[in-house]
């Protein structure tokens, strides 16, 4: 009922089932005496179960075990209807098995993927799976971070994404352009791994992807020569999902021992009515933009997290380093060799303690910086990006992933 557009609270509330779950509830509390099944999926195993007459004490517990899961996530999902406050006392999550996996990062570990039981349309657990092989634990995270990233633009682009990292982006005026800006950010990491663009694949654009080794392309559509030319390798997977810069889930649940944190997704998207310039050197548009860009992408990086980018193009990222300095340099050191450093700008996703990274950057080329600011020593980065005549700009918003 609660999927229908335009569905009242009053409507609503009409089709809460009482008598259903409050019988179903009595049995399985009864389990030694009654059978109470809620899965189809179970009919013929109860009924063969009854004819040979080798209904055991465990499987009555399963089968009340299974019912009391069915009723209190059908209860989950009518009290996060009901719920108005963002953070409740108990927090109730129904969600439902979508595949058991093969195994989970490693292979020694168990795992089994659950999606949400009010379906989502911009998820990979909900994806068209046109051609290829079951995804893997490992394959739906990163996926899933693909779908993240590319969310953050309207313009024609393409994301690759290696172990949830932004390997390249690119945009262009075509998806080829795209591409080609993606796979030249980044031409090893992407190897074996996957591709997000968000407009319909075209074969000029499937010929260069098929060339080498992916784990899977997510699209909105694939033309039917596009199609033909991916698909000719067996184990790449080729999903289908409708592209949306408006993702609707805005929570975030994270499990740590003991429990979980959950946080509001990071939403904000960085405007240059923010930014103030802190240098006396000041931007040019054409590094303006490039800046609003590299926030976009930046906020998607593991923590310590830096980003070198042209507008529209990544060129170098620096992630999860424990210190900032040592994203800086290999941000830098990725970028430096490639076409189009000298219209480079680096972006951080937390601010300078120190004044090291802006020397570093500034004696490696970079001629604009753009950094959340907040720092007891913002005054020491900024009289070095004075010293060395680059630009610093200050966004006000610190973009932590960690």
């Amino acid at each position: 009922t609660i999927q229908k557009d335009g569905v009242t609270e009053a409507e609503a509330i009409e089709n809460i089932d009482i008598g259903g779950p409050s019988m179903l509830r009595s049995a399985a509390k009864n389990f030694a005496a009654v059978l109470p099944i809620v899965d189809p999926a179970d009919y013929d195993v109860v009924i063969d179960k009854l004819q040979t007459g080798s209904v055991d004490a465990d499987y009555r517990k399963s089968l009340a075990a299974k019912v009391f899961q069915h009723t209190a996530a059908y209860d989950a999902l009518i009290a996060d209807y009901l719920t108005t406050t963002e953070f409740p006392q108990n927090l109730t999550l129904p969600y439902e098995k979508f595949d058991d996996m093969r195994y989970g990062e490693n292979p020694h570990q168990k795992a089994a993927a659950y999606k949400t039981a009010l379906p989502e349309a911009y998820s990979v657990l909900n994806a068209n799976i046109l051609h290829g092989k079951q995804l893997s634990y490992n394959n739906i995270r990163d996926a899933d971070a693909a779908l993240r990233i590319i969310a953050e633009f309207d313009e024609t682009t393409v994301v690759t994404v290696k172990h949830m990292n932004p390997a390249g982006i690119g945009q262009g005026a075509t998806l080829e352009e795209a591409w080609d800006k993606a796979f030249a950010a980044d031409d090893v990491s992407i190897f074996g791994g996957i591709v997000a663009l968000n407009r319909e694949v075209d074969a000029a654009t499937a010929e260069k992807m098929h060339a080498i080794f992916l784990e899977i392309i997510i699209a909105p559509s694939f033309t039917p020569e596009a199609f033909e030319i991916l698909s000719a390798k067996k184990n790449l997977r080729l999903l289908t999902v409708p592209f949306t810069t408006a993702v609707p889930q805005k929570l975030e649940v994270t499990s740590v021992l003991g429990g979980v944190v959950v946080q509001e997704r990071d939403l904000y998207t960085d405007a240059e009515t923010n930014f103030e310039v802190v240098s006396k050197a000041q931007p040019t548009a054409e590094q303006l933009r490039a800046m609003i860009f590299a926030q976009k992408v930046v906020k998607h990086v593991k923590s310590n997290a830096i980003i070198v980018a042209r507008d529209g193009q990544t060129l170098g990222m620096g992630a999860g380093q424990p210190n900032r300095i040592d994203s800086v340099v290999y941000a830098i050191q990725k970028a430096e060799t490639k076409p189009g450093f000298d219209e480079a700008v680096l972006a951080s996703d937390a601010f300078f303690p120190m004044y090291d990274s802006v020397q570093y950057a500034a004696e490696h080329g970079i001629k604009a910086i753009v950094e959340p600011g907040g720092s007891i020593k913002d005054k020491d980065s900024i009289a070095k990006a004075d010293e060395l005549g680059i630009v610093l700009v200050f966004s006000g918003t610190r973009h932590f992933k960690h």
